[in-house]
């Protein structure tokens, strides 16, 4: 990997299914019928089914320990703010920017974003973390 430069940025993109929405929801044991019962969510201010916010900003996860900083990374906090409602169907994108770097402990703060495939900000957010000592 190369040296952690602020301004670097890296992304990833994932279409939210209703597998993983019926997955997470076994997992975690959250069954509100927001996200799993068409004709409740229907009556509801979205209309229809939504994700869990979760497992969508977990996609924040995935850029941070495979891309940027990469394997062995280790998170110290997440910030989220959820915009908007993420449907089933949707693709989302996760991104992440580095904004401050304090090489001597590794210490990575990283602006974090999540946009649906119209480009609308979903979540919102900033993670620290802890970098790979091969990012020096």
């Amino acid at each position: 990997m190369t040296a952690i430069t602020i301004g670097q940025t890296a992304s990833l993109s994932k279409t939210i299914t209703d597998a993983d929405v019926r997955t997470f929801a076994a997992i975690s044991g959250d069954h509100n019928p927001v996200h799993l019962d068409d004709s409740y969510a229907a009556n509801t201010q979205f209309g229809r089914r939504i994700a869990h916010g979760s497992p969508t900003s977990a996609l924040i996860s995935a850029v941070l320990g495979q891309q940027l900083p990469g394997y062995g990374t280790i998170y110290l906090s997440q910030s989220c703010q959820f915009k908007r409602p993420v449907y089933i169907g949707d693709t989302i994108t996760a991104s992440v920017e580095v904004i401050a770097y304090r090489a001597d402990k590794r210490i990575t703060t990283l602006k974090t974003e999540v946009h649906n495939q119209d480009g609308k900000v979903v979540i919102t957010g900033e993670a620290v973390v802890i970098a790979p000592a091969d990012s020096d």
